[in-house]
């Protein structure tokens, strides 16, 4: 099918103006000479006013022509047609420089094979098709359209702002064999990624830290886990950021300590009748009270399990109570609730809990600031999640700049995630 008004046009013949160089490809300044139909394709070709040529080098229209060299340039097509911009790209010495180079070409960039207007409708389609879809619909190569994007990612997100920089949370994704893990960085007010370092650790921080120093930012509150690593290069690099430890981390702590004294509490069993009752709640000691299961009689075999260990009991009521840290109204009440926790697991005689007290007591202020800044790592994990889903899309990343670039720009994707 033809787009309504293109009879006429294609035609051929002087009836083709500009106008449609102008409307349908964005193409300016260049006088259209005629139209062949070859198998698949549509070629339209042009010719560029004498008067307009000037120097690539300096820009003046001193010149003299000195031959040209025909080039193809890809454009959009329709009806399931390939159109085809040839142009005898004219060749000039310049008198005033004395230059002798090619024009600049004003409707596609230097070195590329298709029309600016080509490249738009590629990214317009990028959002709602993969790769390998756009390139099947254009019939390019698939390395065509990942470029494409590549150079528009780059343009876009090769340097993230870092205006307005207040918040921020660190944590690492792991990302596959080859590259292991990546550390990413995340502006807790806007939700974009501003930096992606290679590895994990401290020294993967290292490229933000001379960054946000030359941006001469200052960041407030920061976001993480209780890592070591993390808390050293936060207190080195940002003496004046408050460090928030991530309730969700510290949680998931106690419930790995809670799931290691479940397991070695069943080791010192000998009765085998306690034993299968021990192994049969693994699960459910972790879950939450709300979230058990009556129809399975969850809640039932749970309070079975604690009824016969004293220990895991006290372990598993603590781990309730853990919670209710960050539930009180103001940070006065927390604090008391935590060292509360702390006495209690200290008292319990359970050399795990016993433990786990010492490393709170050890980290309280971290904790406690979430009532000064509100923050966590919470949107970051959902960002780690979007970075696993993207790359299971694409089948994994070949290029580590093209997936670098695809994680900064992570933040504007709302719907679907294309590869």
């Amino acid at each position: 099918m033809i787009l309504p008004g293109f009879e006429t046009i294609l035609e051929g013949g002087q009836g083709m103006s500009t106008s449609l160089l102008y409307h349908a490809l964005n193409i300016v300044g260049y006088r259209y000479r005629s139209t062949e139909y070859v198998g698949k394709e549509i070629i339209f070709t042009i010719e560029q006013d004498p008067s307009t040529l000037q120097c690539a080098c300096c820009g003046s229209r001193n010149v003299s022509k000195r031959g040209s060299t025909w080039r193809r340039f890809l454009a959009p097509g329709f009806a399931f047609k390939r159109i085809v911009i040839r142009f005898a790209v004219p060749r000039v010495e310049c008198r005033v420089c004395g230059a002798v180079r090619q024009v600049k070409v004003g409707f596609a960039e230097e070195n590329r094979r298709f029309i600016r207007q080509f490249e738009r409708c590629v990214l317009d389609l990028s959002s709602h098709m993969t790769i390998q879809d756009v390139a099947d619909h254009f019939g390019v190569s698939w390395d065509v359209v990942k470029n494409i994007q590549k150079r528009y990612l780059k343009r876009k997100f090769g340097c993230p702002r870092l205006k307005g920089l207040r918040k921020i949370a660190i944590d690492e994704i792991y990302v596959g064999k080859k590259r292991k893990f990546l550390t990413i960085v995340l502006d807790l007010e806007t939700g974009a990624v501003v930096f992606v370092g290679e590895g994990k650790g401290a020294a993967s921080l290292e490229p933000f830290w001379k960054r946000l120093n030359r941006a001469k930012k200052r960041i407030e509150a920061v976001a993480i886990d209780m890592s070591q690593a993390y808390i050293q290069a936060v207190t080195t690099n940002l003496p004046k950021a408050v460090l928030v430890f991530d309730h969700f981390h510290v949680v998931k702590l106690f419930n790995e300590k809670l799931t290691d004294l479940r397991r070695e509490l069943y080791r010192e069993l000998t009765d085998l009748l306690q034993k299968q009752v021990l192994k049969g709640v693994r699960w459910l000691l972790l879950k939450n009270p709300e979230n058990l299961d009556e129809k399975r009689n969850e809640r039932q075999r749970l309070e079975e399990a604690l009824r016969l260990n004293q220990p895991l009991a006290c372990a598993y009521y603590l781990k309730e109570d853990l919670r209710q840290i960050w539930n009180q109204p103001n940070k006065a009440t927390a604090r008391a609730v935590l060292e509360d926790w702390i006495r209690r697991a200290d008292a319990s005689g359970v050399r795990i809990l016993k433990k786990f007290a010492q490393t709170l007591a050890s980290y309280q202020s971290g904790i406690l600031a979430y009532y000064d800044y509100r923050i966590s790592t919470g949107p970051l994990e959902a960002t780690n999640n979007k970075i696993k889903t993207l790359q299971r899309q694409a089948y994994g990343f070949r290029d580590a700049v093209f997936f670098t670039l695809k994680i900064y720009a992570l933040h504007l994707t709302t719907y679907a995630l294309v590869g």
